[in-house]
């Protein structure tokens, strides 16, 4: 290969999803692919487009060096599962498997090799409109749902016409993000970053884990597309990582910006010394390369290093062996069968967070019900990052006509009452009259899709516009009523969560919302889902995640010089972990299998048994979710109150029990130091393990470590 071929390699252009090649709008991206000077092109699908485009490069160019095809397949290609977020809200990973191995199939008959995904930045500010794409604040919950996702999308074998690569990204941190503005600067301690921040993109490659992305943000003051040591020392080095690592979007470019590179030239020598293979939009490494090459300020080694691992992951793909698509298999939508399990994904990501009086679930022999509130008929219910002739050719299921399906004898009647956004109240009246007429209402709020995912952080976490007003009203009718959330982040439910009898998290819940929804609402399916994030009083409170560290301080409600607001209680309005079922369980004392263990055995592979029974005290069938916490009482470096380090998600017939075990092993009790070079420690000394089923979980065990 010349070196111009070479570079192309690691060049990678956009597309336009509407466009086919010929059309003139796309002539650079024909001509790098024509001339072996293009390795990857972004945002492109379509059977018939795919093999014309990957045509010009294999058999119009020198080498015939096939092109790599990624998409943003972030949670469905046709088939739109829940967002991420939500998914986490199950507590089961499989969901996210199942999720993955439905958008494999259907991108790739459509010649889409790569997907973007997962995205495991584990975050602790709602306010980060991305918080909605990953799976909220807790490292050991993200891990494993980014393992689940990875082996979703690329099954056993990555030259399967049901696969895709899978993309670990953002690398790394980029939920710490100041502020929860986007692209924003973080700012974290060694210790921090190895146990908050790196455990999932540790998983997802254990998973095999094809590529990874590199973060806009800085890491301590160092971009990640020019962070040599997360993307060298870490990645490649300490874990082995032999795949290939792209940019984000003109993410080499912005080193200039962030004030780390002078012009372009620097920018691509920096970006691919630290460890980036592949450059996502911007051309820098493909125009300035050359140069760099024969001024030394890149290597051929490294050059031929980063050229490698494109082609080794084309090799992978089957790319080299049959680089095209069956235009005449090419998937047109959502089979039966992929819809069944989206609306099983979004059933099950739904947290009931309150239901006094049992409310819930309504009977299908209501004589009326009222549906209000600017959802409550609304095909906005896919959220953030979904492919966009998927949402136009499959929008969601509208929640008033799945409640119609679901209770056909119940007279059902509907007022919009206020807009998703906006000021105007013109209709609360109609949505009051609404709910007198009816015996029950359900009351449908929450965000637009457009207000979460990327470039939508937000300032004010509560219901946008009128809608608290039109929960106000409808409350002062005196009427029961029920209040349904569609949202990508968690909202500081106000004022009018003391007046609602019962609330439904059900997110974004995507294609089959209505649905699932209904599902949910009539008990066809008992809600179990947990939140995987914790929901603040108000913004002011944040950050109020509940793996926090203590302080010299701890909060004391009598003692005015402690931590704490003056206005405010310590805890959130919904802790991490929480959620409600239509039935009952009740934990019996948690045992340990001995209550003593050396630091020794257990870095040599010992573990400790931790085992709870739980029984479903109630008259239905539901599920519940066993949670096991650890804190280490005393360490060398101060470790957070309580960490996730065990899960469960258990189904129980009316009055059947079972036991749940857990294993505790070395990476459930140690932590890393803040040695740069990695020093993973297990330290002796006495832990308190919690078992419950939410973060607040009370039932305490003692391990001491010798």
């Amino acid at each position: 290969m010349t070196p111009q071929e070479k570079l192309g390699q690691l060049q990678q252009l956009p597309w336009v999803y509407d466009l086919n090649p010929g059309s003139g709008s796309t002539k650079e991206v024909e001509d790098a692919a024509r001339s072996g000077r293009l390795g990857s092109v972004l945002s492109v699908f379509g059977a018939r487009t795919t093999n014309a485009l990957q045509r010009l490069a294999v058999e119009e160019s020198r080498l015939g060096i096939p092109l790599l095809f990624g998409l943003d397949v972030i949670h469905g290609f046709w088939t739109t599962f829940p967002i991420p977020l939500a998914q986490a809200a199950a507590f089961d990973p499989e969901v996210a498997r199942a999720d993955a191995e439905v958008s494999a199939r259907e991108a790739r008959s459509h010649g889409v090799h790569w997907t973007f995904s997962p995205m495991m930045d584990v975050t602790r500010e709602p306010r980060w409109g991305r918080v909605a794409e990953g799976n909220g604040e807790d490292p050991f919950l993200t891990a494993r749902y980014a393992a689940a996702k990875v082996t979703g999308y690329q099954g056993s074998d990555l030259s399967a016409k049901t696969a895709v690569a899978a993309c670990a990204k953002h690398f790394v941190a980029y939920g710490g993000a100041e502020g929860g503005r986007d692209y924003n600067t973080v700012d974290v301690s060694e210790s921090r970053l190895r146990n908050l921040y790196l455990p999932p993109f540790e998983a997802a490659l254990e998973a095999g884990a094809a590529t990874v992305m590199a973060s806009f943000n800085t890491v301590s003051g160092v971009p990640g597309h020019g962070n040599a040591h997360t993307l060298t020392d870490i990645l490649r080095k300490e874990w082995g990582f032999e795949g290939m690592v792209v940019s984000d979007w003109t993410g080499v470019q912005e080193l200039i910006a962030h004030g780390f590179a002078e012009d372009g030239a620097d920018a691509a020598r920096l970006a691919l010394n630290a460890g980036v293979d592949m450059e996502m939009t911007s051309t820098n490494l493909r125009t300035h390369g050359g140069r760099l090459l024969r001024e030394g300020r890149i290597s051929r080694r490294r050059v031929d290093d980063a050229v490698t691992r494109v082609l080794r992951l084309k090799y992978a793909l089957g790319l080299f062996d049959d680089p095209y698509v069956d235009e005449d298999a090419a998937l047109t939508g959502p089979s039966a069968k992929a819809r069944e399990a989206a609306r099983a994904a979004a059933a099950r990501s739904m947290v009931l967070l309150k239901n006094d009086g049992g409310i819930l679930p309504l009977s299908r022999t209501l004589g009326s019900l009222a549906l209000v509130g600017p959802f409550a008929d609304s095909a906005d219910l896919l959220g953030t990052w979904v492919v966009p002739a998927a949402a136009e050719r499959f929008p969601a299921v509208r929640i008033l006509d799945a409640v119609r399906r679901a209770a056909p004898d119940t007279k059902v009647t509907y007022a919009r009452g206020v807009a998703p956004e906006g000021g105007d109240t013109a209709g609360i009246g109609a949505a009051v009259a609404a709910a007198r007429a009816a015996e029950l209402t359900v009351v449908v709020v929450g965000e637009p899709a457009g207000l979460s995912g990327e470039a939508a952080a937000r300032s004010d976490l509560a219901l946008p516009g009128a809608q608290e007003g039109l929960i106000a009203a409808i409350a002062e009718t005196g009427r029961p009523f029920v209040v349904v959330l569609v949202n990508g982040r968690p909202l500081t439910v106000g004022s009018w969560l003391d007046k609602a009898p019962a609330v439904v998290e059900a997110w974004h819940p995507g294609v089959e919302a209505g649905h699932a929804v209904a599902d949910v609402l009539f008990g066809t399916v008992n809600p179990g889902g947990k939140l995987p994030v914790s929901f603040p009083r108000t913004v002011g409170q944040l950050p109020v995640h509940y793996n926090h560290e203590s302080t010299g301080r701890p909060y004391d409600a009598d003692n005015k010089y402690t931590s704490k607001y003056l206005d405010l209680p310590p805890t959130p309005r919904f802790p991490f972990g929480h959620g409600l079922s239509y039935t009952t369980f009740a934990l019996g004392a948690p045992e340990l299998s001995r209550a003593r263990v050396s630091a020794r055995a257990l870095r040599q592979g010992d573990t400790v048994e931790v085992s709870v029974p739980v029984r479903n005290t109630g008259s239905r069938t539901g599920d519940e979710v066993v949670q096991l916490y650890v804190r280490d009482v005393a360490a060398s470096i101060v470790q957070p109150v309580r960490r996730l380090r065990g899960f469960r998600r258990v189904t129980l017939g009316a009055g059947a029990a079972t036991t749940v075990r857990f294993r505790l092993a070395a990476a459930d009790l140690g932590f890393w130091t803040n040695d740069p070079h990695g020093t993973f420690l297990v330290e002796e000394g006495t832990f308190k393990l919690y078992v419950g089923t939410s973060s607040t979980a009370d039932a305490e065990l003692t391990l001491n470590v010798t």
